[in-house]
């Protein structure tokens, strides 16, 4: 037979299990809509990062084709070739001179384009100065994160032409490690005009003759 004193202790445990759903369906509803915020703040920051972190390696990239005519295939080559490579300035000037034209019998103008060297310039000195950052081009730049980006060059066949072409790449499950799985799995099918459409942010192609990124433009706004 239930006594008062046990009905009170009844309704007690009952209001406690009441205030403990309660606070769990709370935390459920604000999960559900803070969640995907503190996602998109935390993927957006990450993005910025490893973006800015794929521009240095283009630049040391397009200098390196600009000397050697080929991109690296690893970023042993591309360190190596930023401390140690060598810009040659060049000038180019329009000019024009008088030739013999022996069907016609008379002197004709020829004008040609001279280039005079103008000396050399270091790589190092000319695209980072002072910044070392070129150093850890090869690592993914997310704390908690120990990786490299995929790095491959290649010469391939484009309308008739042998080009150098290269590829740079870091799969968002990499980048995003701590994330939601759930708003990650989205994430990686992303395909939005304004995201980064993909399961990976790339740099770069190993079959088009490109060194754009597949990232928005709203992250080439976004500094180093």
């Amino acid at each position: 037979m239930l006594t008062r004193q046990n009905l009170s202790l009844m309704k007690i445990a009952i209001q406690a299990i009441l205030w403990v759903l309660c606070a769990v369906f709370s935390y459920q509803i604000y999960d559900s809509i803070n969640g995907p915020i503190n996602f998109n703040k935390t993927k957006n920051e990450r993005y910025a990062q490893v973006i800015n972190r794929l521009k240095v390696i283009r630049t040391a990239q397009i200098a390196h084709k600009d000397v050697k005519g080929f991109y690296a295939n690893n970023f042993d080559s591309l360190v190596s070739f930023v401390e140690t490579g060598i810009f040659t300035l060049i000038e180019k000037r329009d000019s024009s001179y008088l030739e013999y034209d022996r069907n016609y019998r008379i002197d004709m103008l020829r004008e040609v384009v001279v280039i005079d060297t103008l000396g050399t310039v270091p790589v190092l000195d000319s695209l980072f100065k002072s910044d070392n950052s070129y150093k850890q081009m090869s690592q993914v730049p997310i704390e908690g994160v120990d990786a490299q980006f995929a790095l491959k060059a290649d010469i391939i066949s484009k309308n008739g032409y042998r080009v150098p072409v290269f590829e740079v790449k870091v799969a968002k499950n990499v980048i995003l490690f701590d994330q939601n799985q759930d708003l990650l799995k989205q994430e990686n099918e992303t395909l939005s005009v304004d995201g980064v459409n993909g399961s990976e942010i790339v740099l770069g192609s190993m079959t088009e003759v490109s060194t754009n990124g597949n990232w928005p433009t709203i992250f080439d706004a976004k500094q180093p």
